[in-house]
């Protein structure tokens, strides 16, 4: 098994493990490797370190990788934005495209309270506000819609 460095168009860093270099580029080519931060698929391999066993390996803290420098920092800042995603979608409910009525009925009390989560058109979603409504724009990359491999 190979973990490669990898970077999307966005500039967005991640790993990826593959059986070989063959079989990333054989992915790649059939645009299978999908950034996930942003699902773009423009990706590129970056140099990487061997990895090396040692019997004494030092745990590096996020506090010391983000001290490391501007790309430590994006990649905790990646890290701590992955995990609110995950996060929303694990305490929430997806209602799909009843958003706005669903939100209604919790609002006045017709259906249990619970955290929710749906599409809702501009208009919609100014409207709820209207009404004393809290609503929070949220984008999902498709990566995290889809089950983990």
């Amino acid at each position: 098994m190979k973990v490669l460095n990898l970077r999307c168009a966005h500039e967005h860093r991640f790993e990826g493990w593959f059986a070989s270099d063959a079989d990333f580029e054989s992915q790649r080519e059939r645009a299978m490797v999908a950034c996930p931060m942003c699902d773009d698929k423009a990706i590129t391999r970056l140099p990487s370190a061997p990895r090396l066993n040692v019997s004494k390996q030092r745990h590096v803290a996020p506090s010391e990788a983000a001290a490391s420098g501007p790309e430590g920092q994006q990649v905790l800042m990646q890290a701590q934005w992955l995990r609110a995603v995950r996060h929303v979608l694990n305490n929430t409910e997806d209602v799909g495209d009843r958003f706005p009525e669903e939100a209604r009925r919790i609002h006045y009390g017709e259906a249990q309270e619970r955290g929710i989560r749906g599409q809702a058109s501009r208009a919609d979603a100014e409207a709820l506000r209207d009404e004393g409504i809290e609503v929070m724009g949220f984008t999902v990359p498709e990566p995290l819609k889809r089950p983990v491999q």
